[in-house]
């Protein structure tokens, strides 16, 4: 037996038609490239101040995106007509605003975070579906009521014993925030986690950086302040600043 739980998502209400930032999100992680096939990303937390200005409390840092850079993703954002959209197995990391998600670790130092951002400590139970022949449980949390046995059931399985891993943060792509979501094989399992060999490896579609720079961010948000995740090409990021209402 198995049950499909919530992703956790902290910012519900999707977006009108135009595109542009949540009037009510007052807190914003920034990755910018210099271009859509770039697999390094500038990553910055920033936040309203008591007289509605933004600034910067982290950062700029580096970061790693997916192996073959960026395609627009599935979030709180339009995307442009015609545009090539996040697949399962693609490489990319997916462009837009997204929601930021719930919180899940294996690692035997804890996380310092809000009290209203969940964790889930990740038990030999828990998958994470990335099989598109199974658009009902696809890029959904689901915990069994057994450890994971069968080939595909360990195929699914959340990491257990990788450092990579060990602390994730969800980055809400093609999540069940919006309906019709999520939609099998239009990609799944994207979150913050930690970077591979110092920075040096890409990843397969999340964003990577260092322990320290991962803690700090999560340490810092406030689910009540709805952050959001800006990930865009830097020209692409100026373009859509007014009409989006970027920070």
């Amino acid at each position: 037996m198995l049950r499909t739980l919530c992703v956790l998502c902290l910012f519900l209400s999707p977006l009108p038609a135009q595109a542009q930032m949540p009037r009510d999100s007052s807190q914003a992680v920034i990755g910018l490239t210099e271009g859509m096939n770039a697999s390094h990303v500038t990553l910055s937390l920033v936040e309203k101040n008591a007289s509605g200005a933004w600034q910067r409390v982290l950062g700029p840092f580096p970061g790693r995106l997916g192996r073959n850079g960026l395609v627009w993703g599935l979030g709180l954002h339009s995307n442009p007509r015609g545009a090539i959209t996040k697949r399962e197995g693609d490489g990319r990391s997916p462009a837009g605003i997204f929601s930021i998600g719930g919180l899940w670790t294996t690692t035997k130092t804890p996380v310092q975070h809000h009290r209203r951002l969940p964790e889930v400590r990740v038990r030999p139970s828990d998958l994470w579906v990335s099989d598109p022949a199974q658009p009902r449980l696809y890029n959904r949390f689901v915990r069994l009521d057994h450890d994971a046995s069968t080939p595909w059931e360990l195929k699914e399985q959340m990491r257990q014993t990788d450092y990579a891993h060990s602390i994730k943060l969800l980055i809400c792509h093609n999540t069940e925030e919006t309906p019709g979501r999520p939609i099998a094989g239009a990609g799944s399992s994207i979150f913050f986690h930690i970077w591979r060999r110092d920075g040096a490896a890409p990843t397969a579609g999340c964003t990577a950086m260092t322990e320290n720079n991962l803690r700090a961010l999560i340490r810092r948000l406030d689910p009540s302040r709805h952050p959001v995740y800006i990930l865009l090409p830097r020209e692409e990021y100026l373009r859509l600043r007014s009409s989006w209402q970027l920070p």
